[in-house]
Formats: structure tokens, sequence, C-alpha cells
């Protein structure tokens, strides 16, 4: 089980001790540093000055929003990183949900999630490829664009660069069934957003058909304290806000994960307290036995138990939520 530094996508502006974490982890070996986007900071700009900063940790992006960029876009941000950093990025992506893409970045969101992703993938995988002009007969994504407002000029046009990499790695992340399904058959990996080491039943049939090499990385809190419920407290603020948040009422991604993990009242509660504007009763009401399943918290000896959990499944990859030096070396001495 490699392990990868999750950074996430800023707050209220730069997080300063970024690029000193990444340089740390590069130094005790990690694997590779992930940013992440939602309606502020991009994912691509800070990973490129992490790039220009380190010289061997991969670089990934966990997650890109496709709704922010066409899928050729993308994949020419992608090839673009990828030749500036010698081959180390990696192609994380995710549909989002209705609130965010149909309120910030004002497109509709796709009556056939499943659909949409699998054309964004495949634009995708063509622009990599070089192999011909890019064509798709899509609903989604068609190319060249082909609506009833077209113009009909439109050209079919493969990338003036050649891809560094027509193998360049693409990642989903996906938390439906379906969605994870469609993951191991059409991406080299799967970004699960919550991953609990005591259900992985969940997911053991529809990861029976990955094949050799596929990446299952999970995002986890990880923090070395003293008190646990004091180091849980962050896990519960995020996911507070994920579940009570990011997503309306009677669709909410995040808050059906948690119902399929067993805490369906739960999940149903934090919501009802968050969407009332209870956002501090919302972040009390999630269990702390959940937010401690999904993340690695406490001290050395008890991160080093539970971690022998996470090596036992089918996670490739542990990516670390981890605010400071001294838990990415606590972390990188207990994987070692």
């Amino acid at each position: 089980m490699r392990l990868g530094l999750a950074l996430g996508y800023w707050g209220r502006g730069p997080d300063p001790r970024h690029l000193e974490l990444a340089q740390e982890a590069e130094r005790l070996g990690y694997h590779s540093v992930w940013t992440a986007e939602s309606w502020g900071s991009d994912a691509f700009t800070p990973l490129t000055w992490l790039a220009a900063h380190t010289t061997r940790i991969a670089l990934g992006t966990a997650v890109a929003q496709m709704a922010a960029r066409t899928p050729t876009a993308t994949a020419m941000q992608a090839l673009t990183l990828d030749h500036l950093s010698g081959g180390r990025m990696m192609l994380g992506l995710g549909l989002s949900g209705p609130q965010v893409v149909e309120g910030w970045y004002g497109r509709p969101f796709p009556k056939s999630p499943l659909t949409a992703t699998r054309e964004y993938v495949e634009v995708i995988r063509q622009v990599l490829g070089r192999a011909a002009p890019v064509r798709l007969d899509g609903r989604y994504h068609p190319h060249p664009y082909a609506g009833p407002d077209a113009t009909g000029l439109g050209k079919p046009l493969k990338p003036i660069v050649h891809p560094l990499r027509a193998d360049l790695p693409v990642l989903l992340g996906a938390e439906g069934p379906k969605n994870i399904a469609q993951t191991v058959r059409i991406a080299d990996g799967w970004l699960p957003l919550y991953w609990s080491p005591s259900r992985t039943e969940l997911y053991q049939e529809t990861l029976a058909d990955a094949r050799d090499g596929f990446m299952v990385a999970p995002m986890t809190q990880v923090r070395v304290c003293t008190d646990v419920a004091e180091g849980l407290k962050p896990v519960k603020a995020m996911l507070g806000f994920y579940i009570g948040g990011m997503g309306h009422a009677a669709r909410n991604f995040h808050a059906d994960l948690m119902a399929r993990f067993g805490y369906e009242a739960e999940a149903r509660r934090v919501q009802e307290l968050f969407l009332a504007g209870r956002r501090a009763e919302a972040i009390d009401a999630v269990p702390d036995a959940f937010a401690d399943e999904i993340s690695l918290v406490g001290p050395r000896e008890r991160i080093a138990e539970r971690l022998e959990l996470w090596r036992k499944g089918p996670i490739t990859d542990l990516l670390a939520l981890a605010p400071d030096p001294q838990t990415l070396r606590v972390l990188a001495e207990l994987a070692g």
C-alpha cells in the first residue's frame, strides 16, 4: 500500500503549509501528492506549482471537476503538466453534483451521469492516444459539435502537442454502486471519498472485475494526537459540511453513501440540521463511530493498530489528509 498526500482545495486563501508538506512527503518517500477543487481554487494551478518545487513525487488531481472544463480542455491541461513534470501526472476526475454543476458552473447536471462520465473519459483517451482526430457521436460531448445551433464547420482535430504518455492514468471519484462499476470498466483507478476498512464487502464484488494495476486510492484524514475525540473534530466538521451542505436535501450523494455505511438515520439528521442553519449541531450529530472508522486518528500506537486493517483490504494507495509534518513522518514510518 503506497502513501499519498492529499492537500484538498484552499479555504479563504492559499494554505502556506502545502508546499512544505509536499516537499516533506517527497523526502519521506510518499508516492504521490494530490490537489482538488470545489468552487474556489482550481486543481491544476497549485499542482503545477508543486511540480515546479519537487522532482520525483507523482502529481494527481483528486478531483478535477468535469463540469469546469470540456474534456479536451482537461486533456490539454493534463498532457501539458505531464510534459512539464517529466511524466508524473495522474488525472483524477469527478462529476460533482447538481448543486455545484448548476449553481456554480451554470450548466445542466446530466440526466444520465454514467453516460456523461463515459463520454468525457473517452474523449480524453482519444486526445492522449493521438491516433486520429477526436470523433465521438455522443449525447453530452459530441466531437465535432453537432447541436441545433452548430455552424456545421466543426473539424475533427488531434492535439498539436504529442502527449508524453498515451496511458496517462485516469482515475474517477465515484460513490454510487453503478458509478463504481463503470469506473472499474473504463478508468485506471478509483478515488473513494470515504473508505471504511471494516466494510470492504460493500465493494468486493465490483472490485473483483478490476484489472491488474487498477488503483484504489481513498482519501482519509490522518492525525497523530493524544485525544481521539479532539482529533476527530476536523473529520466531523468535514463530514457535516459534505453530508449536510454538499447537495440538495433530496439529492445528496454523500448522505446516500453514509446511509449505505449503516448510518441512514444519522445522515438524514445531519442534513436536516445543516439545512436549517444549525451547522454546529449538524457537526455534533455526526457519529464519532462513523468519523473514526473512515480516518486514522489518535496516538501512534492506535494508528499503527488500525493501519493494519487498511492494509488487508484492496487499497493500493492511501491518500492522507495530514495536517502537519509530524503526522506525515509517523505514517511513513508505520507504513514502511
